[in-house]
């Protein structure tokens, strides 16, 4: 967004829509993001399909746009079952070769690979600790962590955490794969394992305050 524009709010990062709402900077690039931004973004999820969902679409992520990401979205559940891991885990080499020749997903073998892969573990882990989410919400930030203010410039120093580091770890560890630090915190913004919302933004209240309502799923096993 450029200076000049009139929708440009005076507080950078964020940007006034046509309809009014004060938006993070990238929530107002496409008509998806914001549809993305206002509605599901930061939000606490406790499902683990939707949890692997989103953390294999970080992973499909890396090196593109998220927006083709979005716009393939629909056409990724189909491929993979909803993301249900428990089927997924049962994908044989004839499934990747359907996959790689599927047009509406991101054709690469070593993502496709690795989603196939970290459902087999997802798997194990549900099983170790109760579910997947009792294992994520365990690297949740404690407030002291998270900045006083988060504004744009703090944002952007934002690519990954102490927490999201020792995550990485943890899940390659267990086997995971394109699973590092920046994903992993890409991951945690969009859970809703931190408000990334930039002040002044109009999702933030509502998000936090579903963050402060949430229910933390309680682990059965320690990491």
């Amino acid at each position: 967004m450029e200076p000049s524009d009139p929708r440009a709010s005076a507080v950078p990062g964020l940007v006034c829509g046509k309809d009014g709402l004060t938006r993070c900077f990238w929530g107002s690039k496409h008509p998806d993001y914001a549809t993305y931004h206002d509605r599901e973004w930061g939000l606490p999820v406790a499902d683990d399909r939707l949890l692997f969902e989103k953390i294999c679409l970080e992973g499909f992520q890396s090196g593109l746009s998220w927006l083709t990401i979005l716009r393939k979205r629909e056409s990724f559940r189909e491929a993979f079952c909803g993301f249900d891991f428990d089927r997924i885990a049962s994908f044989s080499k004839q499934d990747v070769g359907r996959l790689l020749a599927n047009p509406g997903i991101v054709r690469h073998r070593g993502k496709i690979e690795a989603t196939i892969n970290n459902a087999r573990r997802a798997r194990e882990m549900a099983s170790q600790y109760g579910s997947l989410a009792a294992f994520f919400w365990q690297w949740e930030p404690k407030t002291s962590a998270r900045p006083s203010r988060l504004d744009y410039s703090t944002l952007l120093t934002l690519t990954s955490s102490p927490e999201s580091t020792s995550m990485s770890r943890a899940l390659k560890r267990r086997g995971w794969r394109f699973v590092g630090p920046t994903t992993a915190y890409a991951f945690m913004q969009a859970m809703g394992m931190v408000n990334d919302h930039i002040e002044g933004c109009h999702a933030r209240p509502r998000v936090e305050e579903r963050r402060r309502l949430f229910i933390r799923p309680a682990s059965v096993a320690s990491s």
